[in-house]
């Protein structure tokens, strides 16, 4: 399948004259590894934890409905209409309110703004922040999307390794003596794709590097909600506010397919990043911003993400277990304390993609490592997704990557 992308990547780029008609910046960003996975998996006989999807078995359908029907019926042509590029009032109230009572952050309305997805968000900061050739910080392994939307605006990429308990210290500190990063990019709770949360020493210390410099923390927190073991460690808007951007998301809370999510930035930041919103599409999709709020403010909106978390953590119970049983005793994985993923690395000698190439064949998806990583090909690490597979499905699935793990040890 890989093979097969490569190939028309390369027509396309072959036909004559094609390359002169694009953008510079647009030349050396590749498409979704995982995007061309999931198609792969689609095959109703495969089972995947290729996906990062949310399980659609948990969306609230029916409240959904009755919200929409609620909305239009007693506020349809305000909902219908155009509306301001910082986002519907009162959802971004629910916001600053929903950060008071869940963390104890005050965050003013006005530096709180709607986009369509954190997905957006990364994008509107790349343009408001970036030059090309910019050094930034990313994670490594770090969030595609993230290593996608930077890769436009042509960044120069500093990887910092991560463990479980977070970034590497000695990694940051030398290139924060050596270098001004823009930005650092971070997914400190329940990491995609390693499903680690950074240790309260571990965020402490990175606070500390940049509490004196002009570099900015990207708090991106789609997955904070869905904890289903440990405690919560500090926000990092809470340890060096004046350098701290937040994302949040609705996307793995409520329902992907809104696109809803949101910048929180401190006001010279949220200044400029209007202006490319504006450009961009004007406004986040206003009946969406109008349904999502009541249905939160129609339902138990906690009780849902209590429901989430529950089924995911018994989903992570099982994919853990099963792996013990099933996969080589070599194996490591992580031990996410929240969210849908978890990661695994093999033996050193082992290609993750290879591995991919043999599991294909016997109808189980994951997604290779090097993705993940900045110009790194061949790696022995790999994501597994656990929220869309039910704990039956997970342990048959975990038993034929085993076997296909052991087939090529002993290869």
């Amino acid at each position: 399948m890989p093979g097969l992308i490569k190939r028309r990547e390369q027509e396309i780029a072959d036909e004559p004259g094609i390359n002169s008609i694009f953008s510079d910046r647009i030349s050396d960003v590749p498409r979704s590894f995982i995007r061309e996975i999931l198609k792969v998996a689609v095959d109703p006989s495969v089972i995947s934890f290729a996906g990062g999807l949310p399980n659609r078995e948990l969306f609230p359908v029916a409240e959904i409905k009755q919200a929409a029907i609620r909305v239009l019926e007693e506020n349809g042509q305000e909902a219908l209409q155009y509306s301001r590029t910082e986002g519907y009032q009162e959802l971004r109230q629910y916001i600053s309110q929903s950060y008071l009572d869940k963390h104890n952050l005050e965050i003013p309305v006005e530096n709180i703004l709607i986009t369509n997805g954190s997905q957006q968000g990364l994008d509107l900061l790349g343009k408001v922040l970036l030059n090309k050739e910019d050094d930034i910080v990313i994670e490594e392994p770090g969030y595609l999307g993230a290593i996608q939307a930077f890769m436009v605006y042509r960044a120069t990429f500093n990887p910092v390794p991560v463990s479980e308990e977070g970034m590497d210290i000695g990694r940051l500190e030398a290139i924060m003596s050596t270098k001004a990063p823009k930005l650092i990019y971070s997914v400190p709770n329940f990491s995609n794709p390693s499903g680690i949360s950074y240790s309260a020493d571990n965020r402490r210390a990175v606070a500390d590097l940049l509490r004196d410099s002009h570099t900015l923390l990207i708090e991106d927190d789609p997955y904070g909600d869905l904890r289903f073991a440990g405690q919560e460690k500090p926000s990092f808007k809470r340890l060096i506010p004046d350098n701290t951007v937040l994302l949040g998301s609705f996307s793995k809370t409520v329902a992907p397919s809104f696109r809803l999510g949101w910048i929180v930035a401190p006001d010279r930041i949220m200044e400029k990043l209007v202006i490319p919103k504006q450009a961009a599409d004007l406004h986040t999709n206003n009946f969406a911003q109008h349904v999502i709020y009541r249905y939160i403010k129609d339902n138990d909106f906690e009780e849902h993400i209590k429901k989430i978390t529950v089924v995911y953590g018994s989903q992570r119970n099982a994919m853990i277990e099963s792996i013990r049983q099933y996969f080589p005793g070599e194996i490591k994985h992580t031990n996410p304390e929240g969210g849908m993923f978890l990661w695994v690395t093999l033996p050193e000698q082992m290609s993750s993609m290879k591995l991919f190439e043999r599991a294909i064949q016997d109808k189980v998806a994951f997604v290779p490592g090097h993705p993940f990583y900045i110009d790194r090909k061949e790696v022995n690490t790999l994501r597994l997704n656990y929220s869309c597979v039910d704990a039956e499905t997970i342990k048959i699935g975990i038993q034929r990557l085993g076997q296909a793990i052991r087939e090529q040890l002993a290869a």
